[in-house]
């Protein structure tokens, strides 16, 4: 068991400077009618990386993302304090349209969950019709954002079938397909393999690390060895709080917090 010499449960060894940061999160707290969910979250999320949020059930991971695109607000008995500033403007300012943060800041669900009417180009097309490209580069575009997402050769002869026709890992990649057509700078996860096999998670896995750079991403994660394969930066959540957050590297191998330590090794979660 590790000692800790500090008596807050927020602890940041980050290092990401105030310019590296894409999203930066202060004071942040949020209730779901009466119980109070985020304690007080104060961090930062680099550009062009790959962080993780992990932690027990019930901990906030699912709601601190939620947060960073204002869709906690759509929950009914959902309420905010604090700040979320997406390049240095508060998202929750008045005047801000949400709509237009949630095109910047994209998110895919723990369960795919692609229109299950439209066909599978359809699906994607839905994505970046809202951007306004002609007519005329569809077809590009939709062989374009299949292509990022790791799904073109596996379809391009069946376009036309509906989305329900495809596997659940397909699935998902689709949504992911359907998120980025809408050309975001952020892409949120929420647990986006908890319902895949392991073969189609390893999918999902290789597609982010070919993502990053391009997009940041936040995906929450409860696989502890998911968070270690594919994140550059990774945040421990407890009670509503960040214990830690560190290169992930060095919060696996080095952590400073003893709560830390106790998860990671399994005693507790």
């Amino acid at each position: 068991m590790k000692e800790d010499h500090r008596d807050s449960l927020e602890f940041d060894f980050s290092g990401i400077r105030p310019e590296e940061a894409i999203i930066s999160t202060k004071d942040l707290h949020a209730w779901f009618h009466n119980n109070l969910v985020l304690k007080g979250i104060s961090l930062s999320i680099a550009r062009g990386k790959v962080t993780a949020i992990i932690g027990p059930s019930g901990c906030g991971k699912s709601t601190f993302i939620r947060t960073l695109n204002r869709m906690h607000e759509l929950v009914p008995g959902a309420r905010l304090r604090g700040h979320v500033f997406f390049d240095g403007q508060d998202i929750y300012s008045p005047g801000v349209n949400p709509i237009m943060v949630r095109r910047k800041i994209g998110m895919v669900f723990q369960k795919p969950n692609p229109f299950p009417m439209m066909s599978i180009k359809q699906n994607v097309v839905s994505g970046f019709l809202l951007q306004g490209i002609r007519t005329d580069q569809i077809d590009e575009k939709v062989e374009y954002y299949l292509r990022l997402a790791a799904l073109w050769d596996e379809v391009k002869d069946d376009l036309g079938k509906p989305a329900s026709s495809l596997s659940g890992g397909q699935q998902q990649r689709l949504c992911i397909a359907r998120a980025l057509a809408i050309e975001p700078s952020v892409l949120l996860m929420d647990e986006p393999c908890s319902a895949l096999d392991p073969i189609a998670t390893a999918k999902i896995e290789d597609l982010i690390h070919s993502l990053r750079g391009r997009y940041t991403i936040v995906i929450v994660t409860h696989n502890m060895q998911q968070a270690a394969r594919v994140a550059d930066y990774t945040a421990f959540f407890y009670l509503g709080k960040v214990i830690e957050y560190n290169r992930t590297e060095i919060l696996f191998k080095n952590p400073a917090k003893s709560h830390t330590e106790d998860y990671i090794t399994g005693r507790f979660g």
